[in-house]
């Protein structure tokens, strides 16, 4: 199904008709929580404008080049439109919404196209590299790194924005092999659909799985919420068709090659510099007839890492393994306080573990295991409690599982209702070895409370392991702070600064399932090295010689 662009909001996240289900009563009280934490006053922003009122630059195509494009899509399919130009011209990050809330945009993509077919997409980028035109690809805009920003550089005459979502069909499911192959452009939705439907599934649930794509998943090298037991999208893709400009690239559908460097791998996270991605090929599963999703407390975050290395080191088929630390599982809590309830029986209990050891430094975790058979799932599922309560943990039952299940997929809608209320949300996520773990979560922890500190007059800052092997695992940091009301860009760069400089520092990954786009680029040598990016931009230079496509992001 292609996406509904009438449907969602163009300056925030997801769905018109969706939010972060809370009462006012319960909003106003988080609200007044946090400011009492930040320990300053909360000045709320300008309300958003709307669409119709947005400033756009004018368009610089050209009547030959906006010819050219029609001859090869058709005049439908080429849109100058001021609702298509906005809504292309940003992702999703905190820096994205503070930039489109204004509503002066800037930088906005000339023109949108939407080419349904991998010999359409081949016609427009003959065009543009005709007519001088850069194109970035553009799934479902939700990229938070600055990965579909439409740079125009100074070779090039206007920019495009390649919208990929027309290419949404399933093409074939080999039940023998069990892979499908889709077009890039399905969204997550559909794309399940179409794999349930046939008694299948692919596993990769991403936050942004309602409005992603699988092109995007591919070219951010992204993970699932139960990639512990599906594996990221770079496990399950088998092969890939890209259009570059210098021609297709179609990697061999075999199960493993030892014929040179693997090109998957080259497609993998290198985010429409290289060419659109129109077709993957995907090792698919039968749907799991059962699932069990449970909640346990630590006394603190290092008791439960401890817990989830026992977990994999004795090969449980854990589908997810969600750790917070103290001050997430703090504001976990606060997100579910309301002051309307006379009793509220599970805070009651959470409260009485104090008594108990489970203090101000207690870490809830969110565990799941997946399987087709009843007995053998409860059989691992004892075991996995047994590990976690010979670690200090405290089962909490089934209840974290039900709650996370009804809004693992609302809570980036949480963002846009505090951003109103002056207040920032962001993410920053990295990969540790485990024996840097500890040591960089509590670093990098302490660099972003400073920089808020510096920057905010005050915040929060906390984190989560998301997804673990037998090495290391993702921590995904997050950070709350009061917006300024002078600078807001300015105050998220410096904040956005400090916490990947700590990163860095601390031996981590600058980015384990975002990408890297713009916001990234300036610490990329210091992970690739000098010869490491020397042989990416050599890459670029094969599938992309004239630097036509998405501009500006990883370099």
């Amino acid at each position: 199904m292609v996406l509904d662009r009438d449907q969602l909001r163009w300056n925030g996240w997801g769905w018109k008709h969706e939010s972060f289900e809370l009462s006012d009563v319960r909003r106003q009280a988080l609200v007044r929580a946090l400011a009492a934490r930040f320990g300053v006053s909360l000045t709320p922003p300008a309300a958003a404008v709307p669409v119709e009122a947005v400033v756009l630059p004018p368009s610089r195509l050209g009547d030959a080049a906006r010819s050219a494009l029609e001859v090869a899509l058709g005049k439908e399919q080429v849109l100058l439109d001021r609702a298509e130009r906005a809504y292309h011209a940003a992702g999703k990050s905190l820096a994205d919404l503070l930039r489109i809330r204004s509503g002066n945009l800037e930088r906005a993509p000339d023109a949108v196209v939407y080419p349904a077919s991998a010999a359409e997409v081949a016609r427009v980028l003959a065009a543009a590299r005709e007519h001088d035109l850069a194109v970035v690809p553009f799934g479902g805009g939700t990229s938070v790194v600055g990965g579909v920003e439409p740079i125009l550089p100074p070779s090039k005459r206007a920019v495009i924005a390649l919208d990929t979502t027309r290419l949404d069909k399933l093409l074939e499911l080999d039940d023998r092999s069990l892979t499908a192959t889709f077009q890039a452009g399905i969204d997550g939705p559909s794309l399940e659909a179409e794999l349930g439907d046939r008694g299948y599934t692919l596993g990769h649930f991403p936050q942004s799985f309602e409005h992603s794509t699988l092109g995007g998943w591919i070219a951010a090298r992204s993970s699932g919420q139960q990639s512990d037991g599906y594996g990221g999208i770079d496990t399950l893709l088998v092969s890939v068709k890209v259009v570059t400009p210098s021609g297709e690239l179609t990697t061999l559908t075999v199960p493993r090659h030892a014929a040179g460097p693997d090109l998957n791998q080259v497609v993998l996270g290198s985010e429409g510099t290289l060419g659109v991605i129109v077709e993957a090929t995907l090792r698919i599963r039968e749907k799991m007839a059962v699932q069990d999703v449970r909640g346990m407390l630590f006394r603190d975050f290092a008791s439960g890492i401890r817990t989830i290395r026992a977990w994999v080191a004795a090969g449980l088929p854990m589908m997810m393994m969600r750790l917070s630390d103290a001050q997430e599982t703090e504001v976990s809590l606060l997100l579910r306080h309301d002051p309307d309830k006379r009793f509220d029986a599970g805070a009651t209990l959470l409260d009485a573990t104090k008594s108990v050891g489970y203090g101000d430094d207690r870490a809830i975790m969110l565990f799941g295991i997946e399987g087709d058979d009843r007995t053998r799932l409860s059989a691992h599922m004892l075991r996995a409690q047994a590990i976690g309560v010979l670690n200090g943990g405290l089962p909490l039952g089934k209840g974290p599982g039900t709650s996370w299940k009804k809004e693992r997929f609302r809570t980036p809608y949480l963002r846009d209702f505090l951003l109103d209320q002056g207040i920032a949300i962001d993410t920053m996520e990295t990969a540790f070895e485990w024996s840097k773990l500890e040591q960089g979560h509590a670093r990098v922890l302490a660099q972003m409370r400073a920089a808020t500190q510096r920057h905010a007059g005050g915040g929060l800052a906390m984190g989560h392991v998301s997804h673990s092997y037998p090495d290391g695992a993702c921590v995904y940091f997050i950070v709350v702070y009061p917006v300024s009301a002078s600078d807001a860009i300015e105050q998220w760069r410096e904040i956005k600064r400090a916490t990947t400089d700590a990163i860095v520092d601390a031996g981590g990954t600058i980015s384990h399932h975002h990408g890297i786009g713009t916001d990234h680029a300036p610490w990329l040598t210091r992970e690739k090295g000098v010869l490491g990016v020397k042989a990416m931009k050599a890459l670029k230079q094969t599938f992309d010689p004239e630097g036509m496509m998405n501009p500006g992001k990883l370099f």
